[in-house]
């Protein structure tokens, strides 16, 4: 909320974000074993969506907007015909698909198994950078200035920079912010071959 309101009306271009879901299925990581995610801190971050007041100003300093997790935050967001659909083939192990919400567009599909191209994961909702890179495709043009309030892993930013688009982000929780840097300087960083 404090970064966004550093900016004016429709600063960005567009604005893609992954906020919490608030369904809580991080609370006890420890206690459930389950591989996946036995990898992450035990945290409350996931157990309450944003308030209205969030959605406000994120609809206030971007022209349009793409939002994961639809069928958790519908009662924030306006109806729309835009929406996209990740089918990410989890075998019945988990959600075969993720929904976000979008301002521009028709209904699109997008087809990746999640396993496909995550690597090493950092972050338990961490997003693939191909599904970064299909959205800036068909939803962005180089140049443009994205927002991104939940950094998660920092995917978005490292197809941002492949992609040339001018990202602001954040992200509060201080472990997952420091290994997204990480990542991102590892994944960016230029090669000098002679």
């Amino acid at each position: 909320m404090d970064l966004m309101k550093e900016f004016p009306d429709n600063h960005f271009d567009l604005a893609v974000v992954d906020p919490p879901y608030g369904i809580k299925r991080f609370k006890n990581i420890k206690q459930r074993g389950n591989r996946v995610e036995e990898h992450f801190k035990s945290g409350l971050w996931n157990n309450n969506t944003p308030n209205t007041s969030f959605f406000n100003e994120l609809f206030r300093v971007s022209n349009a907007q793409i939002i994961w997790g639809m069928n958790h935050l519908c009662e924030h967001l306006p109806n729309t015909q835009g929406f996209i659909y990740w089918h990410k083939h989890q075998n019945g192990n988990f959600a075969e698909g993720e929904l976000a919400w979008a301002s521009i567009g028709n209904g699109r599909f997008f087809d990746l198994p999640y396993q496909q191209d995550i690597g090493n994961k950092i972050h338990p909702t961490q997003k693939p950078i191909k599904l970064y890179n299909w959205i800036f495709a068909n939803y962005a043009k180089e140049g443009m200035k994205i927002l991104d309030t939940h950094m998660g892993s920092g995917s978005i930013a490292i197809s941002a920079h492949y992609n040339k688009m001018h990202l602001t982000a954040s992200e509060l929780d201080k472990d997952y912010y420091n290994a997204a840097c990480e990542r991102i300087e590892r994944e960016t960083r230029q090669l000098t071959l002679f």
